[in-house]
């Protein structure tokens, strides 16, 4: 038997350390928190992701009664940006969250879904999907959701 080792270089950065074009991202995801529907949970999560052009297309998570039928903001606006643009690849995500205390200081992660459905788009355009996770208190920077998803599964691992 051996050991499989998995390593991951995630930086921590200030807002300011960050490009323009990042800091734009970023506030287009914390911009979104305010069109976050969570009645139930009162966690608004934004999410913004930049297209190879250059445009930026948001997404906020969707709450609902019957909790399965809700969506995450990182797929609201994934979705939102394959179905207006399905030929451009998302080339970076930015994700941002508040409560009723205001936006949280340490960052939010996407969850497992979200994760894979980054992942289907790293696969789909061959190219990595780097990530911006933005707390108070600094940002995650993540070159690929591949450092959030090790061993991941995509469409190669079915043939």
């Amino acid at each position: 038997m051996k050991n499989i080792k998995l390593e991951v270089d995630i930086k921590f950065c200030s807002l300011d350390e960050l490009t323009k074009d990042e800091q734009e991202l970023v506030q287009a995801a914390i911009d979104a928190t305010e069109n976050a529907y969570a009645r139930y949970s009162n966690f608004k999560v934004g999410a913004a992701v930049r297209l190879a052009d250059g445009r930026i297309v948001i997404g906020a998570n969707q709450e609902n009664a019957a909790f399965p039928s809700g969506l995450c903001a990182e797929r609201s606006a994934i979705f939102a940006a394959q179905s207006q643009c399905p030929e451009q690849a998302i080339v970076k995500l930015a994700i941002a969250a508040k409560n009723q205390n205001g936006l949280l200081s340490e960052p939010v992660t996407p969850c497992g879904a979200c994760r894979q459905v980054v992942l289907e788009m790293e696969d789909r355009y061959q190219r990595p999907v780097s990530i911006l996770l933005y707390g108070t208190n600094g940002v995650y920077c993540i070159n690929s959701v591949k450092d959030l998803l090790p061993l991941s599964f995509v469409d190669s691992n079915m043939h």
